[in-house]
């Protein structure tokens, strides 16, 4: 099997497992589907109700699994059958899931847990918010695409436009950042710099309840939205969010480091690139958060490679347009990697210069350094 095979075949899992998730939302009096946290049969095994029926943010990232796919493959037949029945369930499932407020003329979702499992059942998480009403545009574009007037019809689509349109995201002007949910802000925000060592990791030296209660983020929240959709961001919105979350954040998830060294990389912030991906790629093998004894972890194996090629070479594919600004971290020599891309196997190796090669398939426009280039063998410019 190619990748591309490998990646569907999960996909169609998804699909296959539907009826369990219409079921694991009727559990909880909700319209939709919710695909579980922990399941040996689709059906929600997990035990623990924060987590469970409140972080909920995963059923976002099942509708963007099948558009990373659809952009990435140029393949839209799973989107345009398959596909699109997930996405219909998942976007009844948030459209049931948030609340009006008549007071504030807005779309709100309290009682969530927000990626940053350091805190349980708060009000409007803003990457929950974001990655609800993203869901509920993108399954409406795609229907315009390839209608399906058998499951649904044009009103139930009109209401998902006016929840879009009136969804409230916490933000502070002042501030110029997201905010990660109702009432962050009035923590005591002691950057983890100040803390004594002797307290890290928090989950294993801290009470749950004091855990709860301080400022501290386990893993990427609203960088994590801000990694997703990051073609919808300015640099400057980038760094103020970085610069106000990360020294909050302690890192004691495998899946937080890679996406701040990604975030690092892209801002010019080498040091911090390198010391993030040396977290995720080296998390076992010393320990950092000592619980290598429990097992190893898979996600911060990957976070490895997204670290380098999302991260260092910045590998980006916003609307199907491959491209890479790549950097070199001063105390490497090089690095490389292949990807496979619409039927192509590039090679990309990164030194004093960055040469592209095209070791399989036909010619490919991409972009390098922000200039069009057509690969057909190699192409070869100095690192910047």
């Amino acid at each position: 099997l190619s990748d591309e095979k490998v990646a569907k075949n999960l996909l169609k899992y998804r699909h296959n497992q539907l009826p369990q998730a219409q079921h694991n939302a009727r559990q909880q009096g909700l319209k939709g589907a919710l695909y579980p946290m922990v399941t040996f049969t689709g059906v929600e095994c997990h035990n623990e109700w924060e987590i469970t029926f409140e972080e909920i943010h995963r059923n976002g990232a099942m509708a963007y699994a099948i558009y990373n796919y659809s952009n990435y493959t140029g393949d839209e037949t799973y989107l345009a059958h398959e596909g699109l029945e997930v996405l219909i369930e998942i976007a009844r499932f948030w459209a049931d899931r948030v609340h009006y407020s008549k007071r504030n003329d807005k779309y709100m979702i309290h009682g969530v847990t927000g990626p940053n499992e350091y805190e349980n059942n708060i009000n409007n998480n803003w990457y929950t918010n974001k990655l609800a009403a993203w869901v509920l545009t993108y399954t409406a574009e795609s229907l315009a695409k390839y209608p399906r007037p058998d499951l649904i019809e044009g009103a139930e689509i009109a209401h998902w436009a006016e929840i879009v349109d009136k969804m409230y995201y916490p933000e502070d002007e002042e501030l110029g950042i997201f905010v990660q949910h109702d009432g962050y802000l009035d923590k005591d925000l002691t950057p983890v710099a100040q803390l004594d060592p002797k307290n890290l990791p928090l989950n294993q030296n801290w009470s749950w309840d004091r855990v709860l209660r301080s400022p501290y983020i386990k893993q990427a929240d609203v960088l994590q939205g801000i990694y997703f959709f990051g073609n919808q961001f300015s640099l400057a919105e980038k760094q103020r969010n970085f610069d106000f979350y990360e020294p909050l954040t302690v890192h004691e998830s495998s899946l937080s480091p890679s996406i701040h060294a990604i975030l690092a990389a892209e801002l010019g912030m080498e040091d911090k690139a390198v010391e993030m991906y040396e977290r995720t790629a080296r998390l076992d093998l010393d320990n950092y958060n000592n619980d290598t004894e429990d097992g190893l972890h898979i996600t911060s194996m990957t976070g490895s490679w997204l670290a380098i090629v999302h991260g260092f070479a910045q590998m980006k594919t916003w609307d199907g347009q491959l491209s890479f600004a790549p950097f070199l971290p001063q105390a490497w020599t090089g690095y490389a990697f292949h990807i496979n891309y619409r039927g192509r196997l590039l090679k990309i190796s990164v030194g004093q210069e960055v040469k592209l090669e095209l070791l399989r398939g036909q010619a490919l426009n991409l972009e390098i350094y922000g200039e069009k280039i057509e690969l057909r063998g190699f192409y070869v410019t100095k690192t910047k």
